[in-house]
């Protein structure tokens, strides 16, 4: 689409954005291109497609328009018209790149085990730069606890009295899906521990939204269970690996040779760092593509930029933004205070405690409110209010 950047960057003006709100579109079943698209169109006309409830990307005014119109099945010659008398351009660029538009939508509608968030080639807006009506991924521990033998956690259960229910957690997907926020990542503690996560998974699938799952993995060794998963149409999952645990080497060969996209996150301490590049390689040779890096020894980050390039190297996409469940394992601590989350962190992204309570990002000490007794709109405010003090 150089034509739409080009004539962007030559008369863009802004126009009036198309109606805030969620568009949603089902092909039918006889179309040989069958797919599902959510279209979520903020008050600035920038958006978010959400594309088979499995993947997210993040468009400009001018491609979420684009989107609109392929949501409302638009005739061709009406939307060369709009476009071209909005944005200055002619009809017949206006009608080349809406059908550029459409045939990359299509042909991503048919590619497996994409990243949950992709940015193509379209000209977008950044995730970040402007005000939004809601973050884009609600991050829901469900439970802090972990399987008997583990070492003691570092998540904060001293505060945390109860866990919501099943139709509690419900009820906060739903009101997610209402305000517009296209993803739940749902983590712990361990949440494989709770028998209800199936049904979690497949209520928030049901709705539309793209649905995540970060896991010690031990339980994934398990096909039947993993297949129980997979069945409620779970897009991506994360594994804390723990390498002297037989069993989640076992869950990677599983899931691995699925149709879902999977990364693996690894924690740099001092007496792992010479073994992480040979893990790298082991994980490559699995056909793994994506990884989590992080370590909770400063004296470490020297080391942990240098496994970031021997990953990038073996081809590794890199996963920052993730949560990652609180165990001794994790260096929580240093997630919250990358500089990645303290820009996304209440704006891309909420943190729900097993209780409901609402926090900018996990390890945040202050509570914005509690998703199941407070109004959305008090939710947002004090989200926004944190981000400006």
């Amino acid at each position: 689409m150089t034509s739409i950047r080009e004539s962007i960057r030559r008369r863009f003006t802004p126009h009036q954005p198309l109606p805030t709100g969620i568009y949603h579109y089902q092909a039918p079943p006889d179309d040989p291109n069958n797919y599902r698209l959510h279209l979520r169109l903020d008050p600035d006309g920038a958006g978010i497609l959400i594309v088979n409830a499995s993947t997210i990307l993040h468009l400009n005014q001018t491609a979420s328009e684009y989107a609109y119109h392929l949501i409302h099945r638009t005739p061709l010659d009406q939307v060369s018209a709009q476009i071209s008398t909005r944005y200055h351009i002619t009809p017949q660029q206006a009608q080349a790149d809406y059908i550029d538009f459409v045939d990359r939508i299509e042909t991503l509608a048919l590619v497996p085990d994409l990243d949950p968030v992709t940015f193509l080639e379209f000209e977008r807006q950044s995730p970040y730069s402007s005000p939004v009506s809601a973050p884009y991924r609600l991050d829901c521990a469900v439970t802090y606890r972990l399987p008997v033998g583990s070492e003691a956690t570092a998540a904060p259960v001293s505060h945390v009295t109860r866990e919501l229910t099943t139709s509690e957690w419900f009820t906060v997907f739903d009101t997610a899906w209402q305000v517009g926020i296209p993803q739940i990542v749902i983590t712990g503690g361990e949440p494989t521990l709770r028998d209800d996560l199936p049904d979690l998974i497949a209520h928030a699938e049901s709705n539309g939204q793209v649905t995540g799952l970060l896991t010690d993995g031990s339980r994934l060794s398990d096909r039947d269970y993993l297949e129980e998963l997979l069945q409620t149409g779970l897009d991506h999952l994360m594994i804390v690996l723990d390498p002297p645990n037989h069993q989640v080497w076992k869950a990677l060969e599983n899931v691995i040779s699925e149709d879902i996209f999977v990364a693996v996150h690894l924690t740099l301490t001092p007496s792992n760092q010479l073994e992480i590049p040979l893990m790298l390689e082991r994980l490559a040779g699995m056909d793994l593509k994506a990884i989590s890096l992080t370590t909770a020894d400063h004296s470490l980050t020297e080391v942990l930029q240098n496994c970031r390039a021997i990953a990038a190297g073996l081809g590794f996409t890199l996963v920052w933004d993730l949560p990652v469940p609180y165990s001794t394992l994790n260096p929580v601590a240093l997630e919250i205070q990358a500089p990645e989350h303290t820009v996304g962190a209440g704006r891309a992204w909420l943190y729900i405690e097993p209780d409901g309570d609402v926090l900018n990002a996990q390890g945040s000490d202050q509570v914005l409110g509690n998703i199941l007794h407070d109004s959305w709109d008090q939710i947002w405010k004090a989200v926004n209010q944190s981000l400006t003090n």
